[in-house]
């Protein structure tokens, strides 16, 4: 018996400080047959090799080759792989959470607590108005029905004029002169009867908001609903007239190139008054005289849908009145006074705050509200949205991140204009032109301020997507960062803080404490919290 034997431990124990090779024992050349002898040679002759490589270095400590290949850093150009960035993440929210709290600790030894149920401003006039045109403006919905009901009775009575002949039935002929003639006059006379009857309804909710309503929040509300209107009758009217100029008038072969879903119901079995109420409330302002539905109402996922509403409802009121509201009052004299450093430093404060209260807005109406409102009315298709906030430029965003409003504008404005020639910047200046206008009504008219910063702030956009767009096809990852960092600065910090200001400046001014100051010829002093 060996030594190592006798005392407990053995060459190979690390103990020991030298690791000697595990002895074998050689097989007998009897042991060997033929039919093992490529395995012998072959993948155990490199378990063999292996063995005594893991012996040898279990043994000799000191000698392992740590620098045996060239190796680039991990966040150098040259490294093969793109290292994960997860953990630089998590440390970014930890830092903002801390940030975030430490202003919110800040702000309550500062303001105290601001949050009173009692202390607002809903006035029962106000209220008033604003249930009546909640249940005013669909009734222009009913007359854009009936003025569609006209037109497929006479789009019906005109086909079956011309059903003597087979032709002008399965659209193996294309329409005549004359006919495409009759057809645009009929259109011109739907077209202004559809123009008249949203622009009253557009123009009338305008006018009372702004002269009739004072609290922003129900003018909002009202204003929204005349624009939704407005927009889907738009659609509503210019689908049905390519509709019924395919069914009266088909060149051939646009019968069977109309979409698939549309033979589900086809015109002008659509001109039914379910068919536009269902179009009314489903999350969409494209018209379709089908769309795709599930099969069933979830109505688990509905309450889930409807509590995130109501919670971040309730946790963007607490922020805008908490932090918001005291950051902009304390802006109130720096813009009186043109103090242009210490607007910069407003605007850097509560561009942190707006964009909180931004994220909790869109994800309560793009992903809690549409989503309880698709599943209710069983609309399937529920892309409300992309990953907007990895935009490479700020024309992507604008592509992803509201796909209802692009929709509308790419079907209904851009793609008609480019079709009749327009090139793609007069088309693309068309759908910013009418877009800013319709930012300037949903903000200016319920803060009864058109000062025209919503405006500016969407039509300014086309240079800036100009400027971004080289950057988005870009297939280099600095050129990606670099669109989405412009992307972000414009957004968070010279975006909708800028504007913030701007209208709540105005709104003061017309309402609050620099109105008074200014009718006292007094500078304006922010009001005691």
């Amino acid at each position: 018996m060996s030594t190592a034997t006798t005392t407990g431990t053995s060459l190979d124990d690390p103990a020991n400080g030298v690791t000697a090779p595990l002895s074998r024992k050689p097989a007998a050349p009897s042991q060997i047959t033929e039919t093992n002898t490529k395995e012998i040679n072959g993948s155990a002759a490199i378990d063999a090799t292996e063995q005594l490589k893991r012996s040898f270095r279990r043994k000799y400590r000191h000698i392992e080759a740590i620098h045996s290949e060239t190796r680039p850093s991990c966040l150098s150009h040259d490294a093969t792989e793109t290292p994960s960035f997860l953990g630089f993440r998590n440390l970014m929210v930890i830092v903002l959470v801390v940030g975030n709290l430490r202003l919110v600790i800040e702000n309550i030894q500062k303001y105290g607590v601001l949050i009173c149920i009692g202390c607002h401003d809903f006035r029962k006039h106000d209220i008033q108005l604003g249930l009546a045109l909640y249940f005013l403006i669909p009734c222009h919905l009913v007359l854009a029905y009936l003025i569609e009901l006209v037109a497929a009775h006479h789009a019906r009575a005109s086909r079956a004029r011309h059903a003597r002949t087979k032709s002008s039935q399965d659209g193996t002929t294309s329409p005549t002169e004359d006919m495409s003639k009759k057809f645009q006059r009929t259109w011109k006379m739907i077209w202004v009867a559809h123009a008249i009857n949203v622009t009253i309804a557009l123009a009338f909710t305008t006018y009372v908001v702004y002269y009739h309503i004072h609290h922003p929040l129900i003018g909002t509300l009202a204003e929204v609903h005349a624009i939704i209107v407005w927009l889907k009758t738009a659609s509503y009217a210019f689908t049905n007239r390519d509709l019924r100029h395919a069914y009266l008038h088909p060149v051939k072969g646009e019968l069977d190139a109309l979409p698939e879903i549309y033979k589900e119901c086809p015109y002008p079995e659509n001109i039914t008054f379910s068919n536009l109420t269902y179009f009314w409330w489903a999350p969409t302002l494209v018209y379709q005289p089908a769309y795709p539905r599930t099969d069933e109402i979830r109505w688990v996922f509905v309450f889930k849908r409807v509590g995130e509403v109501i919670c971040l409802s309730v946790f963007i009121w607490f922020c805008s009145a908490q932090y918001a509201t005291p950051v902009l009052r304390n802006s109130l004299d720096k813009i009186a006074s043109l103090d242009v450093p210490s607007i910069i430093e407003r605007l850097l404060k509560l561009s942190t705050i707006s964009l909180v209260i931004w994220l909790a807005g869109f994800f309560a109406l793009f992903q809690s509200f549409l989503n309880a409102l698709a599943e209710v009315t069983r609309f399937g298709d529920r892309s409300f949205y992309d990953d907007w906030w990895n935009s490479e430029g700020l024309g992507q965003y604008w592509r992803m991140w509201n796909k209802p409003v692009y929709q509308f504008f790419r079907r209904h404005v851009y793609s008609p204009m480019r079709s009749r020639g327009y090139t793609h910047k007069t088309a693309s200046f068309s759908v910013f032109l009418v877009s800013a206008i319709l930012h300037e009504l949903l903000v200016g008219v319920p803060t009864h301020n058109l000062i025209g910063v919503a405006f500016l702030g969407m039509f300014l956009q086309l240079p800036l997507i100009q400027i971004t767009q080289p950057l988005e096809k870009r297939k280099s990852s600095s050129g990606k960062l670099l669109g989405n960092t412009i992307f972000w600065v414009s957004f968070t910090i010279f975006g909708q803080p800028f504007a913030a200001l701007m209208y709540f400046y105005a709104w003061q001014a017309k309402y609050g404490s620099v109105s008074k100051a200014l009718s006292q010829n007094q500078p304006p002093t922010c009001p005691v919290i």
